[in-house]
């Protein structure tokens, strides 16, 4: 890993160089809050937000995507290629990396890949930005708060300057172009320190240390307080439309007005859904709000974990502020407190 300082206001010239060969993404103003969105200038770009409203995930794995087109009268099959778009996803935080770190090892990581994600995923560069969080934020509990790798520039603030980590030569060529930079002093690095110390003393410390949630997940897996939990659900799916981990979907054949032509579609699904476990026959593996609330918890909480040594939640709090009825992860950490869990140390 490479690091050097920057001047911020040698910002707008890195993004402007990254214009000429990319489309650029990044957090921008929209009424109340921020979404991640192209920009036509880097006047646009709003890098002090606290969270946008959903994550850059859309840029990897779009709602919807068509994988094929189909013509009934003719009987063919055409596969259908969408030119991926050269882009850069700029003002990423850390618990949005570390998603698309998830992301990595849930869809490139087994025996078969996505290749619409794969696609996406290489023609895509990650330039990160620090940042300060907010009450809903938890990303420190699932160690996400850092992103060691997954990015191709990440920005840390130390103040009037940035210092950069460099691990992509791409980026590091267009940044190196583009702006004056120097060498970190031992000023520089204390400053980072400062910063680092700053941000961890941020997180709100209402919400409970709890070690363990994986195991205690099969421990209180027939406890009551899931159907409470589950009982409030309104099977909207709006925790999983801005969960920048879900990679759930659904296959849908889409027909044209004709009726002779049409394409096969994939679009985002959620485990919340009444119809998600629901299989020919009638039969519904999870037919209950208690049983889907708990599935997608234990899932985030519990079974990645057991196969891949991570949590799926990030802690970013996108479904704190998303859910009508208060459900989310931080409800399950003060229940495990509520039953005696010790608040990790």
């Amino acid at each position: 890993m490479l690091y050097r300082v920057m001047d911020k206001r040698e910002l707008p010239k890195l993004v402007r160089a990254f214009m000429e060969s990319y489309e650029v993404v990044a957090p921008v103003k929209r009424g109340n809050g921020y979404v991640f969105d192209r920009i036509d200038s880097p006047e646009e770009i709003e890098l002090g937000y606290t969270q946008t409203a959903s994550s850059p995930k859309k840029y990897f794995m779009p709602p919807v995507e068509t994988m094929m087109k189909f013509d009934t009268e003719m009987n063919l099959v055409s596969d259908y290629v969408e030119e991926v778009t050269p882009r850069v996803v700029f003002g990423v935080h850390t618990c949005d990396i570390s998603a698309l770190n998830r992301l990595d090892v849930a869809l490139l990581g087994g025996k078969y890949v996505d290749p619409y994600f794969k696609a996406r995923r290489d023609a895509t560069l990650v330039v990160g930005i620090s940042c300060k969080p907010n009450d809903n934020c938890f990303c420190h509990l699932w160690g996400a708060d850092e992103a060691p790798f997954g990015y191709d520039l990440f920005l840390h603030d130390i103040g009037e300057k940035y210092l950069v980590s460099m691990s992509n030569v791409v980026a590091t060529n267009i940044l190196e172009a583009s702006c004056e930079l120097a060498e970190a002093s031992d000023e520089d690095r204390n400053a980072y320190r400062h910063a680092t110390r700053e941000r961890q003393r941020a997180f709100n410390p209402e919400i409970p240390h709890i070690q363990d949630v994986a195991m205690l997940m099969d421990v209180f897996h027939e406890d009551p307080f899931w159907e409470e939990l589950g009982g409030r659900c309104l099977s909207c799916s709006a925790c999983a439309s801005v969960c920048p981990t879900c990679f759930c979907f659904d296959i849908r054949d889409v027909l044209e007005p004709d009726g002779m032509s049409g394409r096969r579609e994939r679009t985002w699904d959620a485990c919340t859904s009444p119809g998600f476990a629901a299989v020919t026959g009638g039969h519904n593996f999870r037919p209950t709000g208690c049983d889907r609330v708990r599935h997608r918890m234990y899932h985030k909480l519990n079974g990645f974990m057991v196969n891949h040594d991570r949590m799926l939640c990030v802690g970013c709090g996108r479904c704190v502020a998303a859910c009508k009825t208060n459900i989310n992860p931080i409800e399950v950490l003060r229940f495990f407190k509520r039953k005696g869990a010790d608040d990790a140390e």
